[in-house]
């Protein structure tokens, strides 16, 4: 599927607003970034292989693992990568769903969960 990067930031966007409000009020000092695509420094550190895709990454500490002494940090950030998403998308509506979720997975990390947790949550 192809989008314009005006588009998929929109996308991007009403995905954000459209978090439950227990958690998209709870990020703070959160930047959501869009790429195109993972670059190659990510994928080694992630030990991604030929064929396997990434849709979105969060990087920073999560809520969790942060003590009393945790302050004057960047923001925590979340990309998400606009190729892969909208090369495994055929509608408009796949796209959005697959951005809402990628968005959730991410948020998912920042509080702290796991891949296991993330998937037990997901049935």
């Amino acid at each position: 599927m192809t989008i314009s990067d005006k588009e998929f930031e929109e996308i991007v966007t009403q995905a954000i607003d459209k978090l439950p409000e227990k958690y998209g009020q709870r990020l703070k000092n959160v930047a959501f970034v869009i790429e195109d695509d993972p670059t190659e420094e990510q994928r080694q550190q992630l030990h991604l292989y030929n064929g396997q895709t990434l849709f979105g990454l969060y990087q920073g500490v999560p809520l969790t693992r942060r003590g009393s002494g945790y302050n004057l940090v960047l923001p925590d950030k979340i990309t998400l990568f606009k190729n892969p998403l909208s090369a495994t998308c055929f509608t408009l509506a796949q796209l959005k769903e697959r951005v809402y979720h990628t968005i959730w997975h991410e948020v998912a990390h920042y509080f702290g969960l796991d891949h296991t947790d993330i998937a037990k949550r997901e049935r």
